[in-house]
C-alpha cells in the first residue's frame, strides 16, 4: 500500500514538475520574441534590414513553435491561439516586407498579454494560489501542450 502512494505521489509531482517547466518555457518564448522584435525595430531606423529580417525571423520561428505546441484537442481555445499565432506570422511577413516598425509593435502588444497570463499562472502556482480553473469542461491545461 505504501508502494502505491508513492508511486501515486511521484506521478503527481512529475506532473507537476513538467506543468510548471511548461509554462516558464512558454514565458521563455514569449520573451524571446518580443527580444527579437524589438531589436528589429532597432534596425530598421539605422537601416541595417539584414539584421532586422533575422530577428523577425526568429521571432517568426518562435511563434511556429508556439502553434505546433498548440494542443487542438483543446478545443476553442487552441484554435482561437493558433488563429492569433497565423495572424502575427501573416503581420511579421508584412512588417518584414515593408520594413514597418509600427506593424512590429503591434505584434508586441499582441504578445505582451498572453506572457503576462502565463507569468500570472506561475506565481500562483508558486505562491500555492490556484488557477482559475477553465469554465469550459475541459481539464485545465487543455489546449496546450508543449511536450516533445
Amino acid at each position: 500500500m505504501a508502494l502505491a502512494r508513492k508511486s501515486q505521489y511521484d506521478a503527481y509531482k512529475d506532473t507537476e514538475i513538467q506543468t510548471a517547466n511548461q509554462g516558464k518555457l512558454i514565458v521563455m518564448l514569449y520573451d524571446g520574441a518580443i527580444r527579437f522584435l524589438r531589436i528589429a525595430q532597432d534596425n530598421l531606423n539605422p537601416r541595417t534590414y539584414d539584421v532586422a529580417n533575422t530577428n523577425i525571423i526568429k521571432a517568426q520561428d518562435i511563434i511556429t513553435e508556439l502553434m505546433l505546441s498548440l494542443n487542438m484537442e483543446g478545443g476553442e481555445v487552441a484554435q482561437n491561439l493558433f488563429n492569433l499565432y497565423a495572424y502575427m506570422k501573416k503581420r511579421l511577413l508584412e512588417a518584414n516586407m515593408a520594413k514597418d516598425s509600427a506593424v512590429i509593435d503591434e505584434v508586441i502588444k499582441l504578445i505582451e498579454p498572453l506572457k503576462s497570463a502565463w507569468e500570472e499562472v506561475l506565481n500562483r502556482e508558486g505562491t500555492g494560489a490556484s488557477a482559475p480553473r477553465p469554465t469550459s469542461g475541459r481539464p485545465e491545461g487543455a489546449g496546450l501542450n508543449i511536450q516533445g
